[in-house]
């Protein structure tokens, strides 16, 4: 129907975004550009002075605005839902909207009848002449200048060979061996320190408590793993914010195990997100009128171990598309994973900054166990053979000619190295970064 008249209109969190973490003036935006709608809006979710608000986080706007808050929120009692919203409310709230030049008003949840001809009576009493759209409010305040990036990024961006390292936060709420350790990676030449939020579902001390300590004692930057498994959207942000105000300006965003089966009864799962639709959600807290004053740089997970590689590929494009800058892979353990590197780089160009993840061997049975229980991570049948038989110095030895092997054949697609710590051994993570430095792999 050529002539037909399409509204679009969108229910979001009084704070302008949806569950899925799109903000409000990015969808009014893409409603507007696909050149299909004929007018674009808001309803439900919030009472008519939160929507207000948000109307003047969307700004001027080229199509007609609608609006439909709720009649209030609802206030649940036995089995009955109300909204305690009085008609008199309604109408100023809205009649106020209509005067910043909202076109189309209505109601949502919880309106009645009175409310409507509550509002009817507050949109005749308006003058006619009235503004054709709504304005944000703009400060003229001066804000202080505020860091964008880091010494890592700066790094990363300028092409030279980069190196984070990964240390499990502790498991217990002393942090002095962890700040310890941190120190010595820092002083071997680590340039960032990744720290997993819960690996394998199980409670450690938090990614991103950890990380702001770090930052703040020891000036290292760092990179918090934040899983999709214990936030919804309201915790996901408040840490976010809390992040960037501490200095952080990395993340890795990722899906995360599942809790045990075992557990479950009693521990919780969420996934509100999955990593994708949580990369977008952090990118979007950024920009004018918005919650930060520059977006995080966002890194996901790519596994070169995959079975069907092909599929991996295609998801990491999509996780490109919805705001990630890299990615952190993998052990490469195989000669299959150095070609899935090499193709990675093929498919996705420079513009995706990649970690090739190296991961130190250091025995047989170290080996078998990976290969049996860890999931993403292959171990060539080669390389397990060689450490039969060895003690733990021959067998950090070997893992250490192993690692610096598998770096080499990285290098050409890497942008760098994503080193991971077996058992805590710092020792064996600071002779790493050495020999990676002396062979000129790392700078």
């Amino acid at each position: 129907m050529p002539d037909a008249f399409v509204l679009v209109s969108f229910a979001v969190l009084p704070d302008g975004y949806t569950r899925e973490g799109r903000h409000c003036a990015e969808l009014v935006r893409s409603m507007t550009a696909c050149g299909a709608v004929d007018a674009v809006g808001l309803n439900c979710v919030s009472a008519p002075g939160a929507m207000r608000a948000l109307v003047q986080q969307l700004g001027e706007t080229e199509l007609p605005l609608a609006v439909m808050p709720n009649a209030g929120y609802p206030v649940v009692t036995r089995t009955r839902v109300q909204y305690q919203g009085r008609p008199e409310y309604f109408a100023r709230e809205l009649a106020r909207l209509a005067a910043e030049g909202v076109r189309i008003l209505g109601g949502c949840c919880g309106t009645t009848p009175a409310h409507i001809a509550a509002l009817r009576a507050a949109l005749d009493a308006l003058p006619e002449t009235l503004p054709a759209a709504p304005a944000a409010a703009v400060s003229t305040a001066t804000k202080p200048e505020v860091e964008k990036d880091d010494a890592f990024l700066r790094k990363l961006n300028a092409g030279k060979k980069v190196i984070a390292i990964e240390l499990d936060s502790p498991k217990d709420a002393d942090l002095t061996g962890y700040l310890d350790g941190a120190r010595r990676l820092q002083a071997a030449g680590a340039d960032l320190l990744t720290i997993a939020d819960c690996p394998i579902a199980r409670a450690r001390m938090d990614s991103s408590l950890v990380a702001c300590r770090v930052h703040r004692e020891l000036g290292l930057n760092v990179l918090p793993h934040m899983t999709c498994r214990d936030r919804n959207l309201n915790a996901t942000k408040a840490l976010l914010l809390g992040l960037y105000a501490e200095g952080v300006r990395e993340v890795l965003a990722i899906t995360g195990d599942p809790i045990p089966t075992a557990e479950r009864d009693e521990v919780k799962n969420v996934y509100q997100f999955n990593s994708r639709k949580l990369a977008q959600y952090i990118v979007s807290l950024a920009g004018e009128g918005r919650e930060m004053p520059s977006p995080l740089t966002v890194f996901g997970a790519l596994n070169l171990n995959a079975r069907n590689f092909d599929v991996e590929l295609r998801r990491a494009q999509e996780k490109l598309q919805n705001g990630m800058s890299g990615f952190l892979t993998q052990p490469v353990l195989s000669a299959q994973a150095v070609v899935n590197l090499k193709k990675t780089r093929e498919t996705l160009g420079e513009k995706a900054k990649i970690l090739a993840g190296i991961m130190p061997v250091v025995s047989q049975r170290n080996a078998i166990f990976m290969e049996n229980e860890v999931n993403g991570i292959h171990v060539d049948a080669e390389i397990i053979e060689r450490f039969a038989g060895l003690d733990r110095a021959q067998g950090e030895e070997l893992g250490l000619e192993v690692s610096v092997k598998a770096a080499q054949a990285a290098a050409p697609y890497a942008d760098g190295f994503y080193l991971m710590t077996p058992f805590n051994r710092i020792a064996l993570m600071e002779r790493l970064i050495a020999r990676l430095k002396d062979e000129g792999i790392a700078d």
